[in-house]
């Protein structure tokens, strides 16, 4: 710890103090007791000092940002953002106040910065421009880009509006695809924020470690394409919890080279589930493991707990737990794929497929509506082995139908109830 000038100035007056003391106190008790009097006063001091200590306070309005949602305040934000990137001290804060509307053009946010610290605290609205040409010449794949930074705390009250509905009806190729982009970042959070109709994903946390998602509200309409809320790739030590999803794409997607994904309470619909998924398209060799999906709520979904992978890839997803899931009205509550193609069965059969391995289902219920509640299908090259379903639970969401299970080429095991019957081949 730095303590500072005055805290010497103290002390020394302090040690003045306790020579006076011994000077005229006789007793070596006393004088000892008038010593300790003296450190303790001192290490108040410092104490107090350090409990007063509170981070630096940066707003963006002191860099001219425009609060009237008209105004372009990227260049105010960068300044801003360069400014506590800069700043060499433990703790900085950079906030976007409350009662404005800031428009932002695509931006990046780099690091590496010399705070330990940073907290991008949001408590008013950021929207994007309404016009692809506000992309003409940049990455029409970025918004907003955190790049390279450590200690980051993005959170508030506030929104971020993506405002994608202008490009909803239009090719993805036209489409800025992502709202918030997480890239190279380190033992960073996203918290409390309410996130809104992006073009496509709203979160993409990619090639970072150490991040947490939480307390999020993340939506858009049923209806828009290709708007994942939260999308992991090439990425590890994730964790995403309490948070509610809903949105045209899948709620959270979990792509190619990722490990220890922990996601947990969180209430997803509408959308596409939760996914680990798509993987292999390009005919990549595909490596995710340990993940674990714990304690969420799936509402009119049309898939809840799924696998997805490309006939041509290879690798493998494996030590998956699905557990502690309910589903209500999902059209396909638990479903592998391994045979996913951009039409459904168009794809050829192939003689390579990414291994699925270890994938538990444990404590899992509700409804299906339709009538195959649990579809296992499985290259006939490359199995899916190692599959446990332990206390499941489907039914029909519509009143005296059944529910059926579904299997191609899937080997694994079944403990304690489970309905409906699986249908391993082992």
């Amino acid at each position: 710890m730095k303590y500072s000038l005055h805290s010497f100035i103290y002390a020394a007056y302090m040690f003045g103090a306790a020579i006076k003391c011994s000077d005229v106190l006789l007793s070596v008790q006393d004088i000892f007791a008038c010593i300790i009097l003296v450190l303790w006063l001192f290490c108040s001091n410092i104490f107090c000092n350090a409990v007063g200590m509170k981070s630096e306070l940066v707003d963006v309005l002191d860099f001219g940002a425009v609060g009237n949602g008209k105004a372009d305040s990227s260049e105010a934000f960068l300044k801003a953002w360069n400014f506590v990137c800069s700043r060499e001290t433990e703790s900085v804060r950079l906030i976007v106040p409350g009662k404005h509307t800031f428009l932002l053009h695509p931006v990046t946010f780099s690091g590496q910065c010399k705070a330990r610290e940073i907290k991008f605290l949001i408590h008013g609205t950021i929207v994007s421009p309404v016009s692809p040409k506000a992309w003409e010449g940049l990455d029409q794949g970025k918004w907003l880009t955190f790049y390279g930074v450590s200690g980051l705390k993005v959170k508030g009250t506030g929104e971020i509006n993506g405002r994608g509905w202008g490009w909803w009806n239009q090719s993805c190729r036209n489409h800025p695809g992502l709202a918030i982009t997480f890239q190279s970042c380190k033992t960073s959070s996203l918290s409390e924020l309410r996130i809104i109709n992006s073009s496509q994903t709203h979160v993409l946390i990619e090639g970072s470690d150490h991040f947490i998602v939480k307390d999020v509200i993340i939506t858009a309409p049923e209806t828009s394409p290709n708007t994942d809320g939260i999308h992991i790739s090439s990425a590890s030590n994730i964790v995403i919890r309490n948070s509610r999803i809903g949105t045209g794409d899948d709620c959270v997607s979990i792509g190619d080279h990722t490990t220890n994904i922990d996601i947990s309470r969180v209430k997803c619909g509408p959308g596409h589930g939760i996914s680990i998924g798509s993987l292999g398209r390009a005919g990549n060799f595909v490596q995710v493991q340990n993940i674990r999906v714990s304690r969420v709520a799936f509402k009119g979904t049309a898939n809840g707990a799924r696998i997805k992978t490309w006939q041509v890839g290879r690798g493998y997803v494996r030590g998956v737990t699905f557990e502690n899931l309910f589903f209500n009205s999902v059209k396909n509550p638990i479903i592998i794929d391994q045979n996913y193609c951009n039409v459904r069965g168009a794809c050829k059969e192939l003689p390579t497929g990414v291994h699925i391995r270890d994938v538990t289902y444990r404590n899992l219920w509700g409804t299906s509506s339709t009538h195959v509640g649990i579809t296992m299908n499985c290259s006939q090259s490359v199995s899916c082995t190692g599959l446990l379903l332990q206390s499941i639970w489907l039914k029909s969401a519509m009143a005296g139908k059944r529910v059926i299970s579904s299997c191609i080429n899937a080997h694994g095991a079944a403990i304690g109830v489970v309905q409906p019957a699986p249908c391993f081949q082992d």
